[in-house]
């Protein structure tokens, strides 16, 4: 009986922890200026990010690559138009955070 019971906390707190990461991450994405340029479901000037989460779906190391080019910047990977680094005042534990959310988004 005790076992049914850690099982059901267990999996009520791993949705309540990934509930969390999906607001925090939306939360950071309105606050570290990414929507000036990316619209979740809809092309600004760089494209969505339901665009971007179909598009690295099937990449193991897309975490990792997203991270990066969100610090770094780049280009080529949407179009001509070139992303710039992020403000060095957004972390990178802020950058993961909004990459892992990016990633979910369906």
């Amino acid at each position: 009986m005790k076992l049914r019971y850690l099982i059901a906390l267990t999996a009520a707190l791993s949705f309540s922890t990934a509930t969390f990461a999906a607001d925090e991450g939306e939360t950071l994405f309105k606050k570290s200026g990414c929507s000036n340029c990316h619209g979740i479901s809809n092309k600004l000037v760089g494209p969505s990010f339901k665009d971007v989460a179909a598009k690295y779906k099937a990449d193991a190391g897309a975490q990792a690559k997203l991270e990066s080019k969100v610090r770094s910047g780049g280009s080529g990977s949407f179009g001509a138009m070139p992303m710039p680094p992020t403000a060095k005042s957004v972390s990178d534990e802020s950058i993961k955070t909004i990459v892992t959310w990016v990633l979910s988004i369906k």
